[in-house]
């Protein structure tokens, strides 16, 4: 009876958002693919007989945290078969690149009939879920076949907490159908033990985001980056990245009014959604009058080192640079001096900044930062970020730090002792895997 009323409900919910659907699929292209998976569960069938583990990562950011466990389970088993799952179609596209060799599949929405023939046609040996998604149907009906269920890398912030209690009957049921749940705080652990998880079965393991960051400027992809943008070793780089509208227009804003005092400076923006990548380059050439790049042009061949080739030196210096591909903004932090992480001065709630501080740059945040509040309060307490609050205060403190180059790098040299000390997440979530993992020889079975 739980099903098919969480069905009823899920169809209430989608005719409703139906209308928003349909224009947002006519006029920015979303939500176009994969509907056959998400309504019917119509994934791909999965032919082998080895043991698969089915990973499930809403977004980018989820998808990126699967590279050091899918590192660690190919070494400790090279056979096992590992499936990856997404919600957004910006996650589908990374996961495709970045796992090669891999399935890669929309997650199905989560009405019974979808979320039945998705299990039955990918047969998992079990099932990761990374941060944190409930979704009824599919953990019941997972737990109904005995696939053993981890939660991975999980959190759940203050807000999430007090609307989970407000359905605990039912967060509780669904909490303690995980056979482990590996979790990156005392407070997400104690989040989840009081809305049901029991507590034996919860582990403090770290965030997995600390051990995929990459702390070498030298590395292979930023030096790429480097060449296709013409950074200058004596240039300072500002990136503005993960950002929402109208961060970048503050960051330029900024970045004009000091350009004059600093004429090394060179901006790169990163807009956190690739629907918005037309319009932030419409308003840095239309709007700010400014000479732009788009990495994607350069990526189709000459056509960006033949535009900063003719480009004559004024020209150069104030071009601005847009990152308007997916999957490259981890490398793209290697390049900056000075990071501002959007969402921020937004309602988001921020982005990831872990990645530009593990490559030691001065990093800059708005106070809307929610989603990373234990990152934000590490780095703040060990003097290793800045709060800007304005638009007005993100000029000024980008000033202060082009001033006083000495101040950022010191910001950044402890950021980065800070994100060295927090690795190993990874390994210990990898074996929570394992001990849930059945042996090779058996099957997981349906439960009576």
């Amino acid at each position: 009876m739980l099903a098919w009323f969480l069905n009823l409900v899920y169809v209430a919910i989608l005719c409703a958002a139906s209308p928003l659907i349909v224009f947002r699929m006519l006029a920015r292209g979303k939500y176009r693919a994969g509907w056959g998976q998400k309504l019917l569960g119509r994934v791909p069938r999965r032919m082998g007989k080895a043991r698969c583990i089915w990973f499930h990562a809403v977004s980018v950011g989820e998808v990126l945290q699967l590279e050091p466990l899918s590192e660690l389970l190919a070494l400790h088993d090279p056979a096992v078969e590992i499936v990856i799952s997404t919600t957004t179609t910006t996650g589908f596209d990374v996961a495709m690149k970045r796992y090669p060799g891999r399935q890669v599949f929309y997650f199905p929405l989560d009405f019974s009939w979808a979320v039945t023939a998705a299990l039955e046609r990918v047969r998992p040996t079990a099932i990761g879920l990374v941060e944190l998604e409930l979704w009824p149907n599919f953990i019941l009906a997972a737990a109904r076949r005995g696939i053993p269920l981890v939660l991975i890398n999980g959190r759940m912030g203050e807000k999430s907490f007090r609307g989970y209690c407000q359905i605990r009957p039912l967060i509780r049921r669904i909490v303690e159908k995980f056979d482990g749940l590996a979790v990156q705080s005392d407070d997400y652990a104690r989040r989840l033990i009081m809305l049901g998880a029991e507590p034996s079965r919860v582990e403090v393991t770290g965030s997995i985001k600390f051990d995929r960051v990459q702390t070498d400027r030298a590395n292979s992809r930023t030096d790429e980056l480097r060449r296709a943008f013409g950074i200058e070793p004596a240039e300072t780089v500002f990136i503005a990245g993960s950002t929402q509208e109208p961060e970048e227009r503050y960051a330029l804003e900024s970045y004009l009014q000091l350009r004059p005092r600093f004429p090394g400076l060179r901006l790169i923006l990163v807009p956190r959604h690739k629907e918005r990548f037309d319009a932030v380059a419409r308003l840095v050439e239309m709007e700010f009058e400014l000479p732009l790049l788009r990495r994607s042009k350069s990526r189709q061949g000459r056509e960006g080192s033949a535009f900063l080739n003719r480009a004559c030196e004024p020209e150069r210096s104030a071009l601005v640079i847009l990152l308007d591909t997916l999957g490259e903004l981890s490398a793209c932090w290697g390049l900056a001096q000075i990071a501002f992480v959007g969402g921020s001065l937004t309602s988001r709630g921020g982005q990831n900044m872990i990645e530009p501080a593990g490559y030691g740059a001065a990093v800059l945040f708005g106070p809307n930062t929610w989603n990373f509040k234990d990152v934000v309060e590490m780095l703040l307490a060990r003097d290793a970020a800045l709060v800007v609050r304005t638009p007005l205060e993100l000029t000024a403190r980008l000033e202060e730090l082009l001033a006083d180059p000495t101040r950022g790098a010191e910001l950044g040299e402890r950021a980065q002792r800070l994100i060295d000390a927090q690795r190993g997440a990874a390994a210990r979530t990898v074996e929570l895997i394992i001990r849930h993992l059945p042996p090779a020889a058996e099957r997981p079975k349906r439960a009576a």
